[in-house]
């Protein structure tokens, strides 16, 4: 099976759904779109400062990855500032555990550091994704632990990119 990693255009917004409901471990695309926590993550995507890419094996997507911008108006739960986007990342169940997520990564990163100086996310503390992050050079934000909707514990992390010095204003 041949693995590819493309651009998300603005006509993919279908498809981040689908992927939302499983960075989000949701049941269905329905609770995705009924929480407007959630899908702000891609509802009118297409937007100033959206990016990304979708993995796909013979031609059906199975991941992606995107980062959106927001303001200190209007923002997701991994916020950190108005020019440092956050990431969302899924990969299809069947999928994990073979590299798709960290090849998305990878891409992602490699799109994103000629225009942001850092990328941000936000995870649970029992994600299994956290030891990609760490591998990708995502580092815990101190004090950003928070209980999330789900009762438990979620963080931000944060990573600079290219020779970048981000620093909180």
């Amino acid at each position: 099976m041949t693995l590819s990693i493309r651009i998300l255009q603005d006509e993919d917004e279908h498809m981040l759904w689908t992927m939302l409901m499983y960075a989000a471990h949701e049941l269905s695309v329905a609770e995705v779109k009924a929480n407007p926590d959630l899908a702000r993550y891609v509802a009118g995507w297409g937007r100033a400062g959206d990016l990304g890419g979708i993995a796909e094996q013979n031609f059906v997507p199975i991941g992606s990855a995107w980062v959106r911008l927001w303001s200190k108006d209007d923002y997701g739960y991994g916020f950190v500032a108005d020019d440092v986007p956050e990431l969302a990342i899924a990969v299809i169940p069947e999928a994990q555990g073979k590299g798709i997520g960290t090849a998305l990564l990878s891409e992602l990163l490699k799109l994103a550091e000629p225009k942001f100086p850092a990328v941000s996310l936000s995870i649970r503390a029992d994600n299994p994704a956290l030891n990609l992050y760490k591998r990708m050079g995502f580092v815990s934000m101190a004090g950003s632990e928070l209980t999330n909707r789900t009762g438990g514990v979620s963080f931000t992390m944060l990573r600079t990119l290219a020779f970048n010095s981000y620093r909180l204003r």
